[in-house]
C-alpha cells in the first residue's frame, strides 16, 4: 500500500494545483498563519510602545530595534539545535508541537496586551522568535519530503509568496487594530489567539511523515554544531554559495525594509500611509517574482534565474537613487497626493522591480539547497542558513546605520547597496560557474531560441547517467544544460577549447577535453579516466558520439569511445543507463556549419527560431551498441 507521499508523486500538478493537495496545502496555511501572527504581534507591540505607552527604559526611537533584536536572537542561539531536532524527529509531530507552543505564547501575549505590560510582551517576543527558530528548518526540510524535484521551484515560490503576503497582512492588521482607541489592545490579543488556534487546527491536517535521521545524536553545543553544519554544506560548493547568496538577499532586503518609514518621511515627504504603500509594493513584488520562478524555469530547479534576479536587483536599486534626485520639497502628504505626482511613479516602479527580481533571485537557491542536500540532514543545513541570514541582517543594520551616521542620505545608501549587490553576486557566480552557465543556457533557450524539450522527466534526479546526442552546432552543449536539472560534465573535442568565448565557457563547465588517440594518446587516456570518475561520483556525463560537429547536417558515424566508458563503469561495478537524445532544427543556425564555417553570418535565422530536443528512454549500459544507439538518435531527430 502506498504512503500519502508516494501517492502524491504519481501525478504532476501545477504550482497552484499544489494548494489543492493534502501533502502541501495544510502546511502552506500553517506557515501562512504563523508568519501573519508573528508580524501582527510585533507591529502592534511596536506601535503601542511608540504611540500609546511612555516607557523610560525603552523610548520610541529604539523600540523597533529592541523588538526586532529580541525576535531574531533565538535564531542565533537555537538554530543549530532546531535543525538537529527537525532531522531526528517526525516533522509532522514537531509542527503540531510548535503550534501548541504558539497557543501558549499567545495566552501569555494576551495577558501582556490586556495589562499593557511591555515586560510580558518582550518575553513573548523572544518566545515567538524561539518558536519561529524551531519552525524555520521544518519549513524548508518538509518540502523535499513531499514534493518531487520538478515541483520544488513552484512549492518554494508559493511559500515565499505566502510568507511575504502574510507579513504584509500582519503588519497592516496589527497597525490598524492597535490604533483603535480603548479597545485596540483587546482586538490584537483576540486576533493573535485566533490565528494561533487556526494554525494548530490546520496543522492537524498535515500528512504524517517519517523522521529522516532518527538515529541522530543531538549535539547541544550550538557553536560546534553550527560549524559542523557549515562544513557539511561546504562539501557542496553550489549549496554553500547558495546559502551565502540567500543571506545576502536578506542583507539587501533588510536595508530597504528598515528604511521605509524614514525614506517615506524624509525623502518622499509622505506620511505613515505612504510608508505602508512602500511596504505593500515591496511585498507584492516579492510575491510576483516568487510565483514567476516556476513558469520561467519550466518546472525545474533553474539557478540560471539567479543572475537575472541579481542584475534586476542592482538595476532597480541604483535607479531608485536617481529617481529620488530632484524631487521637490513639499509638506507631508497622504497616499492620494503621493500617487497623483507622476514623479513618484518611478520610485514605486523601482521598488516593485527590485523586489520582484529579489523573488527570482532567492527561490531557485532555496530549491537548489533542498535538491542537492541529503534528506537526512536538510534541516541542519537550513538551520545553518538561518544563522547566516540572522548575522547578515544584523550586519545590514550596523552597516546601514554607519553609512547614515557618516553623512550619507537614504537614497545614497540604496545606491551603495545596489553597487555592492552587483559586486557580491558577481564574486559568488565566479566562484561557482554553474550559476553563470545556467544563466547562459536560460538566455539561449528562452530568448535566442524557442527551445522545446520532450520527455525530459526521464533524466534521473540522482545517480550516474550518460547522455548521448547528435552534434549539430557549437552551442549543443549549452542547450543540453537547459534541458537537464543537474550539472552536466561533457567530453568534448580538445579543439573547441581554442575557440574564443566558447572555449572559456566550456572550461568553466569543467568539460573534459579529448584528442584522437593517434594525435595525443596521453590526453586520450586521461579523458576516459576523468569520465570514469564522473560516473563514480554519481554525476551526469554527456558525450557526442560522432566526435565532431556535422558538416552536412546529417548524422555521422558513432565512434566506439562510449563503449569504452561503459566497460570501465562495468568494471567499477556500476550499471550506468544511457539516454539517447536528438537535437532538431539547429542545422542552418548561426552556430552550425551550414555554409562551411560556423559563426560567420549573424542573424542568419533571426531571433527566437524554433529548435527542439527529443529525449528517448534510458537504455541499460550493457545493452548499448553503437549501431543501435545511432538508429535511436536518428529516430529522435525525425520525431515531430
Amino acid at each position: 500500500m502506498k504512503s500519502s507521499n508516494e501517492q502524491s508523486s504519481d501525478t504532476e500538478v501545477s504550482q497552484f494545483g499544489l494548494l489543492k493537495q493534502k501533502r502541501f496545502a495544510p502546511f502552506f496555511w500553517v506557515q501562512f498563519a504563523g508568519a501573519a501572527n508573528d508580524n501582527l504581534f510585533k507591529f502592534a507591540f511596536t506601535v503601542m510602545v511608540t504611540y500609546q505607552l511612555s516607557i523610560s527604559w525603552m523610548p520610541p526611537s529604539i523600540a523597533g530595534l529592541v523588538i526586532a533584536a529580541l525576535f531574531i536572537l533565538p535564531y542565533l542561539l537555537f538554530s543549530a539545535t532546531s535543525g538537529q531536532i527537525s532531522d531526528k524527529f517526525a516533522k509532522t509531530k514537531l509542527i503540531r508541537y510548535v503550534k501548541d507552543l504558539e497557543i501558549v505564547i499567545m495566552l501569555l501575549g494576551t495577558a501582556g496586551f490586556l495589562l499593557q505590560s511591555p515586560v510580558i510582551l518582550l518575553i513573548c517576543t523572544f518566545l515567538m522568535g524561539l518558536q519561529s527558530t524551531i519552525f524555520g528548518p521544518l519549513k524548508y526540510a518538509y518540502l523535499p519530503q513531499v514534493l518531487k524535484p520538478n515541483e520544488l521551484t513552484g512549492g518554494n515560490g508559493l511559500i515565499e509568496m505566502g510568507t511575504f503576503v502574510a507579513i504584509l497582512l500582519g503588519n497592516v492588521a496589527g497597525g490598524l487594530m492597535i490604533a483603535v482607541p480603548e479597545i485596540g489592545h483587546y482586538q490584537v490579543a483576540a486576533a493573535c489567539m485566533v490565528l494561533a488556534v487556526l494554525g494548530r487546527l490546520t496543522a492537524q491536517a498535515v500528512p504524517v511523515l517519517p523522521a529522516t535521521d532518527p538515529a541522530l545524536k543531538i549535539n547541544w553545543n550550538p557553536v560546534s554544531e553550527t560549524l559542523r553544519n557549515l562544513a557539511m554544506a561546504r562539501e557542496q560548493p553550489a549549496v554553500f554559495r547558495s546559502m551565502l547568496g540567500i543571506s545576502w538577499m536578506w542583507f539587501f532586503g533588510a536595508v530597504f525594509l528598515s528604511q521605509f518609514p524614514s525614506f517615506s518621511k524624509e525623502v518622499l515627504h509622505g506620511n505613515e500611509q505612504v510608508a505602508s504603500l512602500l511596504l505593500v509594493v515591496f511585498s507584492i513584488g516579492i510575491a510576483i517574482g516568487s510565483l514567476l520562478c516556476e513558469t520561467l524555469s519550466r518546472r525545474q530547479v533553474e539557478i540560471g534565474l539567479v543572475p537575472i534576479g541579481a542584475i534586476g536587483m542592482s538595476i532597480f536599486s541604483i535607479d531608485l537613487y536617481f529617481a529620488t534626485r530632484g524631487l521637490p520639497d513639499s509638506v507631508e502628504m497622504g497616499i492620494t497626493a503621493f500617487v497623483q505626482n507622476t514623479a513618484h511613479w518611478r520610485v514605486l516602479i523601482d521598488l516593485l522591480g527590485l523586489s520582484l527580481f529579489a523573488g527570482l533571485y532567492s527561490v531557485p537557491m532555496y530549491a537548489l539547497i533542498q535538491m542537492r542536500t541529503e534528506k537526512t540532514h536538510t534541516a541542519r543545513i537550513i538551520a545553518a542558513n538561518n544563522i547566516l541570514n540572522a548575522l547578515f541582517m544584523i550586519a545590514s543594520s550596523l552597516i546601514a546605520g554607519a553609512l547614515l551616521a557618516y553623512g550619507l542620505s537614504i537614497p545614497e545608501v540604496f545606491l551603495v547597496v545596489g553597487v555592492l549587490n552587483a559586486l557580491v553576486t558577481f564574486y559568488i557566480f565566479m566562484l561557482v560557474p554553474e550559476y553563470f552557465l545556467r544563466f547562459l543556457s536560460w538566455v539561449l533557450s528562452h530568448l535566442i531560441y524557442r527551445f522545446k524539450v520532450t520527455n525530459k522527466q526521464v533524466i534521473p534526479s540522482e545517480g550516474a547517467v550518460i547522455l548521448t546526442c547528435n552534434h549539430v552546432s557549437f552551442i549543443d552543449a549549452v542547450l543540453l544544460m537547459a534541458a537537464s536539472p543537474r550539472p552536466i560534465y561533457y567530453i568534448m573535442d580538445h579543439r573547441i577549447f581554442k575557440i574564443p568565448v566558447l572555449g572559456w565557457i566550456f572550461k568553466l563547465a569543467k568539460a573534459i577535453p579529448i584528442a584522437p588517440q593517434k594525435e595525443d594518446p596521453v590526453a586520450y587516456e586521461k579523458a576516459f579516466q576523468q569520465a570514469a570518475q564522473v560516473l563514480r561520483n554519481g554525476d551526469v556525463l554527456a558525450i557526442f558520439p560522432e566526435g565532431a560537429i556535422t558538416r552536412n547536417g546529417e548524422l555521422g558515424e558513432f565512434k566506439a569511445g562510449l563503449l569504452k566508458i561503459l566497460q570501465t563503469a562495468h568494471a567499477d561495478g556500476l550499471s550506468v543507463p544511457v539516454i539517447p537524445m536528438g537535437l532538431k532544427n539547429l542545422w542552418g543556425s548561426y552556430f552550425s556549419r551550414v555554409d562551411g564555417a560556423a559563426m560567420s553570418t549573424p542573424f542568419r535565422r533571426g531571433f527566437w527560431s524554433r529548435v527542439g530536443l527529443n529525449i528517448g528512454e534510458p537504455i541499460p549500459g550493457e545493452q548499448v551498441t553503437m549501431d543501435g544507439l545511432k538508429q535511436q538518435v536518428q529516430e529522435l531527430i525525425n520525431q515531430e
